[in-house]
């Protein structure tokens, strides 16, 4: 794969900061990292002329690359800070991690289809992002680098898994989309060790989160 970032794909991202502008994302921090991120590298080259749409596209594994705006509305909602140890549960295509990496978070993602995996980590690495990307099952997390003071979940939960809850920080935040055939984005923020705040943003709709590992 030829890693060409033109001045005119920067352009095309430039329009696409615009228009997340327009959809009230206002997190600075997150539209420059979407204007930094090479959306175009983390899809299918058929695709590579729509990359900079807001739209959401298919990737290997039956899964698909979010839509630019469902990645930005995800970010703004953690209120990331530099140097925060974030959990992402379902690494994809790549593409939120890279994101979140812009943004300077100590990223720890988890996914379970290998070929993604492969795939993916495979590329952040080629572009130069560095992270720590692991294959396994995302119900379960990460407990052994807990606690995290964010965790994003990039895949529609049924319910909410209760040992995410319990890997994230006192005051730590998730976003996850909850539901089963269809989601709402929902914020939890982690009160003390036994309360839970949460609050829903909108109605949302992704592919759903499985359970285990896919060799």
């Amino acid at each position: 794969m030829e890693m060409l970032d033109s001045f005119r794909h920067k352009g095309m991202r430039q329009r696409l900061v615009q228009e997340l502008v327009r959809k009230n994302i206002t997190d600075n921090k997150v539209l420059e990292a979407i204007g930094r991120v090479p959306r175009h590298l983390f899809l299918d080259s058929s695709f590579v002329s729509f990359a900079y749409q807001d739209k959401a596209f298919p990737i290997a594994a039956g899964q698909t690359i979010s839509q630019p705006y469902t990645v930005a509305l995800q970010s703004q909602l953690l209120n990331i800070s530099a140097g925060e140890k974030v959990l992402e549960v379902g690494t994809g295509s790549g593409y939120q991690a890279a994101v979140l990496i812009e943004m300077g978070v100590k990223l720890f993602s988890i996914e379970r289809q290998k070929e993604l995996f492969t795939r993916s980590t495979h590329l952040l690495k080629q572009i130069g992002y560095s992270g720590r990307f692991f294959l396994g099952d995302g119900y379960e997390g990460l407990s052994s680098f807990a606690p995290f003071d964010k965790v994003i979940v990039t895949a529609g939960a049924p319910f909410l898994p209760e040992k995410l809850l319990l890997q994230m920080k006192i005051g730590g935040i998730m976003v996850i989309p909850l539901g089963d055939k269809k989601q709402v984005m929902t914020r939890i923020t982690r009160l003390s060790e036994d309360d839970f705040e949460q609050e829903q943003i909108g109605e949302c709709a992704f592919v759903p989160m499985l359970k285990g590992t896919v060799n």
